[in-house]
């Protein structure tokens, strides 16, 4: 059995709930990602923050990135997996979600996060193509 920790990018570093979106993007720059999840004080998962959110919720409507934090673009809870579980179940919650980046968990930490890129690598063609068909395709 293939587990979470088994496919995800380990090292993932998280942007604070109060640093502003400017930092984000320095950040997501940087580390060469497009995006960066949303850590709380307490080191816990608050959200995820992509490049394209802060272009189309910050800069489009008008609003400057150097006053808008990360928290405030983080929206209701973010989907998450545990370290532990099962591969099929990771790529099952990102295809119902229709999300390409999917946050590891472990003792209630974030270890790693799973991507579309790790997938491509490590899934079977024909689980790759499913998920494929069931993500990128438009409604």
């Amino acid at each position: 059995m293939t587990k979470a920790r088994d496919v995800m990018h380990a090292g993932v570093q998280c942007i604070p709930a109060h640093e502003t979106l400017d930092r984000a993007a320095q950040m997501m720059r940087e580390l060469d990602v497009g995006a960066l999840p949303i850590c709380g004080d307490d080191d816990r998962l608050q959200g995820i923050i992509t490049d394209r959110d802060i272009v189309v919720k910050c800069i489009a409507a008008g609003h400057d990135p150097s006053k808008v934090t990360a928290s405030e673009l983080a929206q209701g809870t973010p989907q998450w997996i545990d370290a532990d579980a099962d591969i099929s179940e990771a790529v099952r919650q990102m295809t119902r979600h229709r999300i390409k980046r999917l946050p590891v968990i472990e003792n209630k930490r974030l270890v790693g996060m799973i991507s579309e890129a790790d997938l491509a690598q490590k899934l079977p063609e024909d689980q790759l193509a499913e998920f494929v068909e069931k993500v990128f395709t438009p409604h």
